[in-house]
């Protein structure tokens, strides 16, 4: 079909939606899909590497009345993310919303290994770049789609205990950014999920690590990333602290990094004192 690339896209409502969920077992995604389900979505696929924590919430989702499969896979490998796309096509039509969440901690610095460096890129980079080159063709023949990435506040600003977690983070916003700019034209949104700390397995454990304004509940997230999707936000913020931090860091570079270089000295006292989280 052919697009007016002038043309004002309608809003992407969640009612009557079909939906995938990656790192969707638990956690925020898990959150998320029941987010959906209570905004009406017609079918959800539920994706994490444990097949039995799929199929769990895929059951628990259709006897919500909700048209659901689970799926174990590895995000990372491209003919895997294919597959899956084509499967959900083949079974509840053109997928509307895909929200690539799967992620991963990792610790260190400049030190970590490579092996690190590159676990985090496939599984914070490469993973969203196969859920779009997999999705957009079909999205774009549509006229609409949405892309949501799930990366960190520490890609707009800093988890200082590990430098491969907040490089991945930052790039993943890079190119939810370039998905938005190349493919906003053709009806395809595109929004980044940036919040501090969340009460889930990846919860940071101090105060220099994201926690500062506080660890919210993955209910919460989820209402944000509904509302962010129906308002087209390309940042979803669920700290709203976040923004004023993110312009205070374009205002005033150096002040900024002074900022972030005096909370680390705090959270490595803290962390020294066995004052911080589970100290």
């Amino acid at each position: 079909m052919s697009v007016d690339h002038g043309a004002r896209f309608p809003a992407m409502e969640i009612n009557d939606r079909v939906a995938v969920i990656t790192g969707g077992a638990g956690g925020i995604g898990s959150a998320v899909a029941r987010r959906f389900v209570a905004d009406g979505a017609r079918a959800i696929v539920v994706v994490d590497r444990d097949q039995a924590a799929c199929d769990s919430l895929a059951e628990e989702l259709r006897t919500a009345g909700v048209q659901s499969f689970g799926r174990g896979m590895d995000v990372t490998d491209e003919a895997a993310i294919k597959q899956l796309v084509d499967d959900v096509e083949d079974q509840f039509g053109p997928i509307d919303i895909f929200m690539s969440n799967a992620g991963a901690g990792a610790e260190g610095g400049i030190d970590a290994s490579n092996e690190a460096y590159q676990s985090q890129w496939e599984l914070h980079v490469l993973a969203h770049l196969y859920a779009a080159r997999a999705c957009i063709p079909s999205m774009t023949a549509r006229g609409e789609g949405y892309l949501v990435q799930t990366a960190s506040a520490a890609g707009l600003l800093a988890a200082m205990g590990s430098a491969p977690y907040t490089v991945t983070k930052a790039a993943c916003i890079s190119l939810g950014e370039y998905l938005s700019i190349t493919h906003g034209d053709d009806g395809i949104r595109v929004s980044v999920l940036c919040p501090q700390g969340v009460n889930t397995a990846m919860a940071p454990r101090q105060l220099g690590d994201g926690g500062t304004d506080g660890i919210i509940e993955a209910d919460e997230v989820a209402q944000v990333v509904a509302d962010s999707i129906r308002d087209e936000r390309f940042l979803i913020l669920p700290h709203p602290e976040v923004q004023t931090y993110v312009e205070r860091k374009a205002t005033d570079r150096n002040r900024w990094l002074g900022g972030m270089r005096k909370l680390r000295r705090r959270s490595l006292e803290l962390n020294e004192s066995g004052a911080g989280l589970g100290g």
